[in-house]
């Protein structure tokens, strides 16, 4: 199958890349964060979470993230929802894209939200209505995809039916995560051709996470399948905090370095992402993941430029 042309770049760093810092990360710097990442060129920026601040406290300002950040007429900031009550504060905010999910693991569903799959699709059926009725665009988020830290192997049938059910939910797009990181080029390509028997492969988009060095290989076996919606994480940022040792999800640096190479379009400035990751790493005090980022920045400083 021949590569996609262009690529669209869902970048989740601040949301799925901060929700589980440590360190209590300030309402300023994340509006500046998502504020950069939109300047530098990505048009999806996922902003925040409507969530119970109890159970991820680093999402408790969402609200005031979304009250602040100077939106662009070009960019697309979703949030995402869990419940009726998450929706309703998300509307409230002027929010106008929202994000769902599942998990295709029936433990790490229980886990995370505390309640079986099919509960949790009984609990979003209202969700995805009101926000469909409301215009809003709903995209639909699978975890789990090609493992689980409690279940161990996932069945790829399993992937298959929550991405149908999502679909008819009315998403217009269904991001299937490997949350764990587990997954291989093999893996992936099974999965995707698997889900694309059962929704249009244009409607599915990966989200891959980088904890065993395979969410580069990873993005490539996608491309190669035909897939042209990637989720990634300005500096690597990111993690679960349901999914004991999940590293940060693939650097955003490190897609568009491979999207460059490929000559993929990406309407993305790879130099002002890698500026963007520099300086989050370091309001976070920990190491910056984004090996292109490290390399780019490293050789300008030794060029003097």
């Amino acid at each position: 199958m021949a590569l996609p042309d262009k690529v669209r770049i869902v970048e989740v760093g601040p949301r799925d890349g901060l929700q589980n810092e440590a360190i209590a990360v300030s309402t300023a710097v994340k509006i500046e964060l998502v504020e950069r990442l939109a300047d530098a060129g990505l048009r999806v920026v996922e902003a925040g979470s409507f969530v119970s601040p109890h159970k991820v406290p680093q999402m408790a300002d969402t609200v005031d993230v979304f009250r602040a950040i100077a939106r662009r007429a070009d960019t697309s900031y979703p949030a995402l929802v869990p419940n009726e009550q998450g929706l309703k504060a998300a509307l409230a905010c002027g929010v106008t894209e929202i994000a769902i999910f599942v998990s295709a693991s029936e433990s790490f569903s229980r886990k995370n939200i505390n309640c079986s799959r099919a509960e949790s699709l009984e609990r979003l059926e209202p969700v995805a209505d009101l926000a469909n009725a409301s215009g809003l665009r709903v995209r639909g988020y699978i975890s789990c995809i090609a493992g689980c830290p409690y279940d161990g192997t996932v069945d790829v049938e399993e992937v298959a039916l929550m991405a149908r059910t999502l679909n008819d939910m009315g998403c217009y797009e269904i991001s299937l995560g490997d949350t764990i990181g587990v997954g291989t080029a093999t893996k992936v390509r099974t999965v995707i051709n698997r889900v694309a028997a059962t929704i249009p492969r244009e409607r599915i988009a990966m989200h891959f996470h980088d904890t065993y060095g395979q969410g580069i290989a990873n993005v490539l076996a996608s491309l190669e399948e035909g897939i042209s919606v990637f989720d990634s994480s300005v500096g690597g940022l990111g993690g679960c905090p349901y999914a004991p040792g999940a590293n940060g999800n693939v650097a955003t640096e490190d897609v568009l370095y491979l999207m460059e190479g490929l000559g993929i379009e990406t309407g993305v400035d790879l130099g002002s992402v890698a500026r963007i990751g520099d300086w989050i790493s370091e309001v976070l005090k920990r190491p910056n993941m984004a090996r292109a980022g490290r390399a780019i920045l490293a050789s300008r400083t030794v060029s003097g430029g």
